[in-house]
C-alpha cells in the first residue's frame, strides 16, 4: 500500500453544452482539493488523462489543470493517453510517481467532450482505437467492431441476446439513483431485448441499448502516499495494480477470451493476496454489454462461455454475491472517454467510505475495478481497501 485516495470530485455526465474541456478539468480539480482539503501548493504532481483524438481543438491539455489555481505553475503535469483506459493510465501514472518516492501528494484529472462532435466524426475518431489497416473500414464505427466480437461469441456459445438484455437493464436500474448517470431511466429487461424504433440494431446483434453513451465529464482523484494520508480525513488504499497490454490486431488473439483482461485480474489478485470471492463489488468496463459479459468470464467469476450464469441467477445485482457496476455502469453513466478510468475510482471510493447515497452497496470490504482501451488492448485492475 503505497498510494491511496484522499478526496475526490466528480461532475455529471452528458451533453454538458454550457461547459468546455477547460472548465470541466478547473472544476473538478477545485472540488477534489477541496475534498481532500488541500491546497494548491500541497500537490506535487499533476497528471491529466484526457484521450481527445479530434474531439477538441485544443489538443495540448495538460496544464489547462494550471487553471484552476495559479500556484500549480512550475510544478510537473502530464497527459497520459491509452484509449478507453486513458483515466485509469493517469491514475496508475500517479501511484507509480508516489512509489518512486518522487511526490507524496498527485492531482489526476479526467476529462473528455465528445457530444460537440457530429456523429458520423465522434464513430471516426473512436474507429482509430482499433487496427486501423484492419479494421478501419468497419461498417458501425467502434460499434460494428464489438459486434463482430458479439457475432463471433454467439457462433461459440449461442445466442446471448437475453443476458445481455439483462446486463443492460441491470445498468440502467442501477443508474437510477447515480446523480452523476447520463441515463438515470429504468429501462427494464423488455425493452432492453426487444428491437424496436427506440432500440433498433446498430452492429450485428447489438441494439442501441447494448452500447453506451457519447457523453461530457470530468472526474479527480487526489492520491497521497500511505504515510501522508494516514494524516488525512479519509484513506483509501491501493490494495493491488496491474496493467497487462496485448496486440492491437484481433487477428493476432482469439478476441472473445480477453486474455489481457484474464491477465491483469490474475496479477492484481495475486498482488493483493486474495480471490475474487473476497471483493465487495466491481465496477467494470460495460462499454458495450457483450464486454460486461465476456469481463465475468475474464476475471474468473464464471467458466468460458457462461458469463450468462451470472446476470442470470442475479450474482452481479447490487444485492447479489458480486455487484457488478452498482453505478450503472459506461451503459448509464455514459462513457466520455479520459474521464471514465478516474470516475470508476471516485466511484469505488465513494462507495467504500460509505458516502455512494443511493447507490451504496451493503458493508463494502473491498472493490475492484477493470478499465478497458480498445477491444481488450489495454488492460488495468486496481483493488480499493479503505484504511481510515
Amino acid at each position: 500500500m503505497t498510494a491511496c485516495i484522499v478526496g475526490w470530485a466528480h461532475t455529471p455526465f452528458g451533453k454538458l453544452d454550457a461547459e468546455t474541456v477547460e472548465s470541466l478539468i478547473v472544476r473538478v480539480a477545485s472540488e477534489a482539493l477541496e475534498h481532500a482539503g488541500l491546497e494548491a501548493e500541497d500537490v506535487d504532481e499533476v497528471v491529466l488523462g484526457h484521450f481527445n483524438g479530434g474531439f477538441s481543438a485544443q489538443d495540448f491539455t495538460a496544464s489547462l489543470v494550471f487553471q484552476a489555481n495559479d500556484r500549480f505553475r512550475f510544478k510537473p503535469a502530464t497527459r497520459v493517453e491509452n484509449a478507453c483506459a486513458t483515466g485509469s493510465a493517469a491514475v496508475h501514472q500517479a501511484i507509480k510517481t508516489i512509489e518512486a518516492k518522487r511526490a507524496k501528494t498527485v492531482l489526476v484529472v479526467g476529462v473528455e467532450q465528445m457530444t460537440r462532435t457530429p456523429g458520423p466524426e465522434i464513430g471516426n475518431i473512436l474507429l482509430r482505437c482499433s487496427y486501423v489497416p484492419e479494421d478501419g473500414e468497419t461498417p458501425g464505427g467502434f460499434a460494428g467492431v464489438f459486434g463482430k466480437i458479439a457475432g463471433t461469441y454467439f457462433q461459440r456459445y449461442g445466442d446471448q441476446s437475453d443476458a445481455l438484455a439483462m446486463i443492460a437493464a441491470k445498468n440502467h436500474k442501477n443508474g437510477v439513483d447515480n446523480p452523476y448517470a447520463q441515463m438515470r431511466k429504468d429501462l427494464g429487461f423488455d425493452f432492453c431485448r426487444a428491437e424496436s424504433d427506440k432500440n433498433p440494431f446498430v452492429a450485428g446483434p447489438l441494439k442501441r441499448t447494448d452500447c453506451s453513451l457519447v457523453s461530457d465529464g470530468a472526474a479527480a482523484l487526489v492520491l497521497a502516499d500511505t504515510e501522508t494520508a494516514l494524516r488525512m480525513k479519509r484513506a483509501v488504499a491501493f490494495r493491488a495494480t496491474a496493467h497487462a497490454q496485448d496486440f492491437l490486431p484481433m487477428s493476432k488473439r482469439d478476441i472473445v477470451q480477453f486474455e489481457g483482461c484474464t491477465e491483469a485480474w490474475r496479477r492484481a489478485l495475486a498482488q493483493a493476496g486474495i480471490q475474487l470471492s473476497d471483493l465487495s463489488f466491481v465496477e467494470t468496463h460495460d462499454c458495450f454489454t457483450i464486454a460486461e459479459l465476456i469481463e465475468y468470464e475474464a476475471m474468473g467469476l464464471t467458466p468460458r462461455g457462461q458469463g450468462a450464469i451470472a446476470v442470470k441467477e442475479g450474482w452481479t445485482n447490487r444485492d447479489g454475491k458480486l455487484p457488478v457496476n452498482p453505478s450503472g455502469g459506461l451503459k448509464a453513466k455514459g462513457h466520455p472517454i479520459g474521464a471514465t478510468g478516474v470516475s470508476m475510482h471516485a466511484l469505488s471510493a465513494m462507495q467504500l467510505c460509505e458516502e455512494a447515497g443511493g447507490i451504496q452497496v451493503k458493508n463494502p470490504v473491498l472493490g475492484g475495478i477493470f478499465n478497458m482501451g480498445g477491444a481488450a488492448v489495454a488492460n488495468y485492475v486496481s483493488v480499493l481497501e479503505r484504511i481510515k
